[in-house]
């Protein structure tokens, strides 16, 4: 396998399908996608990098767009992707703030499952494998309406809301992105679990997954991730990111962090950056919405997505 494949969270289609919480706003020379977003009550707009990371083809090329969108914003804040080639001393030139985030669990393709892969996932993998059936689908789009069916099943269960609950329109979208990646368990002809993953380079990414009620207790999403896992190694990628725990901050007790952590061969850092870009506009924005203080970037949007 040789040089790029797909595009995923850096590609026109993705940021699209997140249009319904900005504009896309294209950075030509670094190859990566912002929303742009009207202030409300007032005639100011800023940015937001797209959820769940910010990702570009040339991180050497993000300062010079950041300089020339800067006159048309009051500021900018988005998340890196742990896979990015940058150091934090360019993200400092490139942003005013450049706070470790998250750690993001990784996998390290190049080695063989059996060798990081806790012994208790590998386990749970084999029994599930034995009650579903694990398979990549060639055409993702084509199973929109069942994933749907699944996202919502973990919405309710979570309570997701804001950006990270898709709309069926955003994943009408997103299942068409360059480098999606869908994986299915099947049980008695009845699909019970998907994942969904995004390729970039030579690097994946770990999307979502969603399952139904019967998936769950089948475990379904152990048999899926080590297919994934065996289909991503044998197509060449060189690493897989599988993302963080549960929340904002985790203290590392949450199942979804015990769940990525037994798959991984370690760990790497996202970063959240903010930038301001018209102090002035900034201040009086704060000011006339009593934020000062606030422990949130841009404070003027804090509780925006809760």
């Amino acid at each position: 396998m040789t040089g790029i494949i797909g595009a995923g969270y850096a590609h026109a289609l993705y940021a699209k399908s997140l249009s319904e919480f900005g504009r896309p706003l294209g950075l030509p020379r670094c190859g990566g996608w912002l929303l742009e977003r009207k202030i409300p009550d007032f005639p100011y707009r800023d940015a937001m990098g797209c959820y769940p990371l910010f990702s570009c083809s040339d991180w050497s090329k993000l300062h010079e767009d950041l300089e020339n969108i800067g006159d048309r914003l009051v500021s900018v804040a988005l998340v890196t992707d742990p896979f990015g080639e940058y150091d934090e001393g360019y993200l400092k030139q490139c942003f005013g703030a450049v706070i470790p985030f998250k750690e993001h669990f990784v996998i390290d393709l190049g080695r063989p499952p059996e060798s990081f892969v806790s012994k208790s996932h590998l386990s749970k993998s084999k029994e599930a494998s034995l009650r579903v059936r694990s398979e990549r689908e060639k055409d993702p789009i084509q199973l929109s309406s069942q994933w749907c069916k699944l996202y919502n099943n973990l919405i309710d269960r979570h309570n997701i809301r804001g950006i990270a609950a898709f709309s069926p329109k955003a994943f009408d979208r997103q299942l068409r992105v360059p480098g999606i990646e869908a994986f299915s368990a099947t049980h008695k002809d009845e699909i019970v679990g998907m994942t969904l993953w995004y390729v970039h380079q030579k690097d994946g990414y770990y999307h979502l997954g969603a399952y139904s009620e019967q998936g769950y207790q089948l475990q379904a999403s152990f048999a899926m991730f080590s297919f994934a896992i065996k289909y991503f190694a044998d197509l060449g990628l060189r690493q897989l990111l599988l993302g963080a725990g549960a929340g904002l901050k985790s203290d590392g007790g949450d199942g979804l962090t015990r769940f990525k952590k037994g798959w991984s061969t370690g760990i790497r850092k996202a970063y959240f950056c903010g930038r301001i870009f018209d102090p002035a506009k900034y201040d009086e924005i704060v000011k006339a919405k009593g934020a000062a203080g606030v422990d949130y970037f841009p404070a003027y949007r804090k509780g925006e997505f809760s």
